[in-house]
């Protein structure tokens, strides 16, 4: 008699992997990832430091970080209002895989082709 298994089909490791590349990917994700693993930023703070981002780009891709539970946006009762965004606790997870990538960059990077680093259109300043 064959064996048979009880119970969930053990998961389908490249769907599953699709559904993980599906919730950073996007044009800005990783790097707003990236900068909220540093630290804690307001949206003017992550504007600034994303060249050619505009600002209905930054709210759409942060709402989508959101509602995947990657990102934690805290709105202040201040006058003016202040919102500040910083990585969930799941989030924190990708540390091991941004720090593995930092090193891979510091290694190989160099020798790579070198590209634009600003993406898109301009950036309205002001």
């Amino acid at each position: 008699m064959d064996k048979q298994t009880k119970g969930r089909e053990e998961p389908n490791m490249h769907e599953e992997m699709r559904r993980a590349f599906s919730l950073l990917s996007g044009k800005w994700k990783l790097e707003i990832m990236w900068l909220l693993n540093q630290r804690i930023h307001r949206f003017g703070e992550l504007r600034k430091a994303i060249p050619g981002i505009t600002q209905h780009m930054l709210t759409a891709q942060l709402r989508e970080l959101e509602e995947d539970g990657l990102v934690s946006r805290t709105v202040f009762a201040e006058v003016p209002p202040r919102v500040e965004y910083e990585i969930t606790q799941k989030a924190r997870g990708l540390g091991p895989t941004m720090e593995a990538l930092t090193a891979w960059w510091q290694t190989y990077g160099s020798g790579l082709p070198s590209r634009p680093t600003s993406r898109g259109r301009k950036a309205k300043v002001g």
